[in-house]
């Protein structure tokens, strides 16, 4: 029996692509759609880490296979009540960032993801959390950004020249860039780098994801390689 998924992906770079990587999986092992839900920060995350072509193969724009993209649902979302009209299996957030940890666990609304959570518990629609800040120090992998100690200040710059959406000056900048990668393959200098960073997870930030653990309808993961395993209990 087909199994539907809603998707909501927030604004981090931590688990993104491991996210992407495991809803592609089950996508081709199980009889399963998947709905996407967007926040807006999430919105320029994908793009940042190429990922938007990605995003059409899990939800290919059919019904209950839609990307929802909260720059495009207004202030009422009205696509978050079809969480109350029995059209889903689960929802799962991933990743999830302490922002949307936050708003989570006291009741705020106010953005397409944390909106789509509330309409899942008050519809009896299991809520998967996978938050990216649970405790200690975690790995998180940067987009494409500019090493100033590498750069030689070429003239002329062939990431420059060649960059599709004339993302760089003497900066990579974000808001522009697609996450292609030609950049980091024309720079001879190799000053052109998207990689790991160790980041330190804030007390208020643990505290927040031990409150959600305790809500009703809600179960928090620890990484996106749990997901396959809650589909036999959904």
């Amino acid at each position: 029996m087909t199994k539907t998924i809603a998707w909501g992906i927030t604004g981090a770079g931590h688990f993104l692509t491991s996210s992407f990587t495991v809803f592609r999986k089950i996508k081709s092992e199980y009889d399963i759609l998947v709905n996407t839900f967007l926040s807006s920060a999430a919105e320029e995350v994908v793009r940042m880490y190429g990922l938007e072509k990605e995003l059409k193969t899990i939800s290919c724009g059919e019904y209950l296979e839609e990307i929802f993209l909260e720059t495009q649902q207004g202030k009422s979302w009205p696509k978050t009540g079809r969480f109350l009209l029995d059209k889903y299996d689960a929802l799962v957030v991933t990743p999830a960032t302490s922002n949307t940890v936050s708003k989570i666990a006291y009741g705020t609304a106010d953005s397409l993801v944390s909106n789509a959570v509330a309409q899942a518990v008050k519809g009896g629609v299991p809520v998967y959390v996978i938050p990216v800040d649970i405790a200690g120090v975690i790995i998180s992998e940067l987009p494409f950004g500019i090493a100033r100690e590498l750069c030689q200040k070429c003239d002329p710059c062939p990431p420059r020249e060649n960059c599709p959406n004339n993302a760089i000056t003497d900066q990579v900048d974000l808001l522009k860039c697609n996450g292609c990668g030609i950049c980091k393959e024309l720079c001879n200098f190799k000053a052109i780098k998207g990689g790991p960073v160790e980041l330190k997870v804030r007390d208020i930030d643990t505290r927040n994801v031990n409150l959600i653990r305790e809500l009703e309808g809600i179960t928090v993961l620890e990484k996106p390689e749990d997901i396959p395993g809650i589909l036999q209990d959904i």
